[in-house]
């Protein structure tokens, strides 16, 4: 048993173990110039390259739960790109230099120093992160939210799975993403709890707004993730379901099975909640089979927006806890600013 599983990372820490005594190897946050590491970690890409004279070798992108680092293999390049896959998780030994500002990982030259690893080799917390929030107290103010809803139709509706245990399970323990935002087990009880919040704040501004069918919209928005993503050992993964139809689609499926429970179930509130599923995303460019077209699906579109963003950027102060800006993010479109008291004017 490990340490991290009987004691929190940060109570550890203050009692003077490093990160590697907690995890029993160097995480990728953790890496700096000139390192030795051998290391267990997961192969987000790979592509076997050609030199300009001639010689071959392997181009990987390789993750822990903490990021990702590049690794390039000049000795046994091509007989690692053969029994390498994506998502494999491999045991890598070698040495951290700078290449065009990124650190990357030169492959020692020993036939051993890059190989597969099966499952029960590795340790799956080394990839799966956890909302670090506690999740009983998210789920008491969730059912806190629901609890306020006064309309007994769409009271009725929330607990046809929300009294099945076994979907409770799935929704509490479900990931929001694979990488862009909320991308860990809890995260989609986070992201729904804080898109109801949101939408709740602001059904107090506007006195025109359907409170009821508002929560209700944003307590479903997401909850074809369920079905969308999968946790295995070596960290999140879409399923075939999420591959071929999406948690959008996905959603709107689980919605009306449920509200066939429902007995004389509103016509016009089925349409709504409908809607505002199918439009969450706020662009057709953006995934959504059509844009808002009410208030509440105007407001659960930026609520839902809004906490997947501050989600992103708060991912990227834990990944980057000691610099002043960010990398460019590619899902944000821009480098923010992660420690606004070390910014120099």
């Amino acid at each position: 048993m490990k340490f991290g599983e009987l004691f929190s990372e940060e109570y550890l820490e203050k009692l003077g173990f490093s990160k590697d005594d907690i995890y029993g190897q160097k995480r990728v946050a953790d890496v700096h110039e000139n390192d030795s590491v051998d290391m267990k970690l997961k192969v987000v890409s790979k592509r076997l390259q050609e030199s300009k004279d001639g010689k071959k070798f392997l181009l990987l992108t390789l993750s822990d739960k903490t990021g990702e680092i590049r690794a390039v293999d000049w000795f046994n390049a091509a007989e690692n790109d053969s029994k390498i896959k994506i998502n494999s998780i491999v045991k890598i030994q070698g040495r951290v230099s700078s290449y065009m500002d990124r650190l990357q990982i030169n492959v020692d030259k020993a036939r051993d120093a890059l190989i597969v690893l099966k499952e029960g080799e590795y340790d799956p917390e080394l990839f799966i992160s956890t909302t670090k929030k506690d999740v009983k107290d998210m789920y008491s103010e969730f059912k806190a939210l629901m609890d306020s809803i006064k309309t007994d139709a769409l009271k009725d509706l929330l607990r046809i799975p929300f009294t099945d245990e076994s979907f409770v399970e799935e929704f509490i323990k479900s990931p929001a993403a694979i990488v862009v935002h909320h991308a860990y087990r809890g995260g989609l009880l986070e992201h729904t709890l804080g898109v109801m919040k949101l939408c709740d704040a602001i059904s107090h501004l506007y006195g025109d707004v359907d409170r009821d069918l508002l929560l209700v919209g944003a307590a479903l928005h997401d909850v074809g993730k369920i079905k969308e993503y999968k946790m295995e050992s070596y960290g999140i993964e879409r399923t075939t379901e999420g591959e071929l139809i999406g948690h959008i689609v996905l959603g709107v499926e689980m919605l009306n099975e449920w509200a066939k429970k429902v007995p004389n179930f509103p016509k016009k509130s089925l349409y709504h909640l409908n809607h505002m599923i199918l439009s969450h995303h706020g662009e057709l460019e953006w995934g959504s089979p059509t844009v808002p077209k009410t208030l509440e699906a105007m407001i659960l579109h930026h609520a839902d927006d809004l906490d997947s963003k501050i989600g992103q950027i708060n991912s990227l102060k834990e990944k980057s806890s000691k610099s002043t800006w960010s990398d460019y993010d590619r899902y944000l479109g821009r480098k923010v600013i992660l420690n606004w008291n070390d910014f120099d004017l």
